[in-house]
């Protein structure tokens, strides 16, 4: 249900799609699309953007949450992209997005029968600390008494040791929302459940494209001076209808997640190697923990990719190599997103995790692959290829920036509504929103039942259903409880829930 407020947006919206000629239509709002838009925009250029589904709705809310360097490319030798990523981790987690992107500290353990010991993964975080300038501390080994008093969970049986390092993690989901604003106070026009079904053609250059709403059905078209296809999974879909021969350019790999509730207290992640060239992760994320991931060659619908249950099977073992007490019954959500890989033989494992962008036989451009860690720099590969890459950008940051635990003591000290707020709930909006929560505040003294958290059990209140509905392009309960909010990670998106989302969707 689609409240009268939310339609007469989106006809708003369209008109202004509609009108004159952009000089980027970017389709995709994944992160590499939004990236792309939020730069492009920051250049000066008049930009759109469209996807058939919500904003981050498919891969890029079912990543590991994690912003890092990525330790296990030090295996492969690859050390400039991991120098690469520290930078952009460390420019979101100080400059960017220090609201939304925390640290975390992680224990590799080493066991007797591992596939690496002590001596190779203290000089793998060793390096790995150092490719950050230290910034972060010195990765180190650490004792099997101190590796189980962080981390009592880790199994004890042959535990040696363990290597540490720090990397950051975040909310996908919140991060690529935040960065959609962020690309709209630049001056980029958006629009979600907004489907391209073919593209505009003027003497054989693809020069726009014509789009259905999904949520009532109007058609309409786009006019732009170029198109960049930022599709993820569908992106030789989309370039189909550029060019119904054109050969396939990408492979998919499967990546699934688990989400348990955490019985006790974690001072740190646990990075767990499965053989000697995967890992897997224990991560405690949103009170909760998040395990995985798998990958997996994929040859189905995206539209369709689910974790199953042989994959929650699979990283409960795989996991469960180093971390006991993982029982099935503490899952509370399980979910895949699809890792866009260079076409090409070989296991999908030990595929390059690159971005590769191409133009097809109309002028269309497409961009696939890469990682949330370097957002940034996709949209920059982006304006070099429009010959737009000398402009100097600003180091912008994400709205809401600020100290979480400034804008919380803010949020609990306030007393005008009444009953100071929760500090549970004071945490979880700052570090969601930042001072974006105040403006959340404001709806709860204008109406304080908004205070009330959606499900007795987790910290997402009323207030940020109505905002999401009224700030943040939210169409369908799925929008909220998935992405918006963590309702549907903490399973706690039942009937009842969903029931009343979509009724106060529907409100004016």
């Amino acid at each position: 249900m689609v409240g009268k407020a939310t339609a007469t947006h989106r006809v708003a919206t369209r008109d202004e799609l509609r009108r004159g000629t952009f000089d980027l239509l970017v389709i995709g709002g994944g992160i590499v699309g939004i990236a792309a838009a939020w730069t492009a925009a920051q250049a000066g250029l008049r930009v759109a953007l469209v996807d058939a589904g919500d904003f981050a709705g498919a891969t890029s809310s079912a990543s590991t949450k994690l912003v890092h360097g990525g330790l296990r490319y030090l295996q492969t030798g690859n050390i400039r992209l991991v120098a690469e990523n520290h930078r952009e981790r460390r420019a979101l987690a100080a400059e960017i997005a220090p609201h939304l992107v925390t640290p975390r500290r992680f224990i590799v353990p080493v066991y007797g029968d591992g596939p690496h010991g002590a001596a190779k993964l203290g000089a793998g975080v060793f390096l790995y600390s150092a490719l950050s300038a230290f910034g972060d501390g010195l990765g180190r080994v650490i004792s099997r008494t101190e590796a189980l008093r962080q981390v009592p969970a880790l199994r004890a049986d042959g535990l040696r040791a363990a290597a540490v390092y720090t990397d950051h993690q975040m909310n996908d989901s919140r991060v690529a929302i935040m960065t959609v604003r962020a690309a709209v106070a630049a001056g980029a026009v958006v629009l979600n459940h907004a489907a391209v079904a073919a593209l505009r053609t003027s003497q054989g250059r693809v020069v726009g494209a014509e789009v259905r709403d999904g949520v009532d059905g109007t058609e309409f078209g786009i006019d732009a001076r170029l198109v960049l296809n930022a599709t993820g999974p569908w992106v030789d879909r989309v370039r189909a209808l550029e060019d119904p021969a054109a050969a396939p350019t990408v492979r998919l790999s499967k990546g699934a997640h688990v989400v348990l509730k955490r019985r006790a207290p974690w001072q740190a992640a646990v990075t767990a190697p499965v053989d000697k060239y995967r890992v897997t992760f224990a991560i405690p994320w949103e009170d909760h923990l998040l395990l995985g991931t798998t990958d997996e060659a994929y040859d189905g619908d995206p539209a369709d990719v689910r974790a199953t249950d042989a994959d929650i099977t699979t990283i409960l073992d795989e996991v469960g190599q180093a971390v006991g007490g993982l029982r099935r019954d503490d899952v509370t959500c399980a979910f895949a997103g699809l890792r866009v890989l260079p076409g090409g033989p070989g296991a999908v494992a030990t595929a390059k995790r690159e971005t590769v962008i191409t133009e097809g036989r109309g002028g269309m451009l497409s961009i696939a692959g890469g990682k949330w860690t370097t957002y940034r720099h996709i949209g920059r590969m982006v304006l070099d290829r429009l010959g737009l890459g000398a402009r100097t950008l600003p180091t912008t940051p994400l709205p809401g920036v600020a100290a979480p635990a400034a804008v919380a003591h803010r949020l609990v000290a306030d007393r005008s509504s009444g009953e100071p707020m929760d500090q549970r709930i004071a945490a979880h909006l700052a570090t969601h929103y930042g001072t974006l929560a105040l403006d959340l505040a404001d709806l709860i003294r204008a109406d304080p039942a908004l205070a009330a958290p959606v499900h007795p059990d987790g910290p997402d209140i009323w207030a940020q259903v109505v905002y999401a509905r009224d700030h943040e392009w939210a169409a369908t309960p799925e929008d909220v409880l998935r992405r918006r909010t963590t309702l549907t990670l903490r399973g706690l998106d039942t009937p009842e829930v969903r029931d009343r989302v979509d009724a106060l969707l529907g409100d004016r």
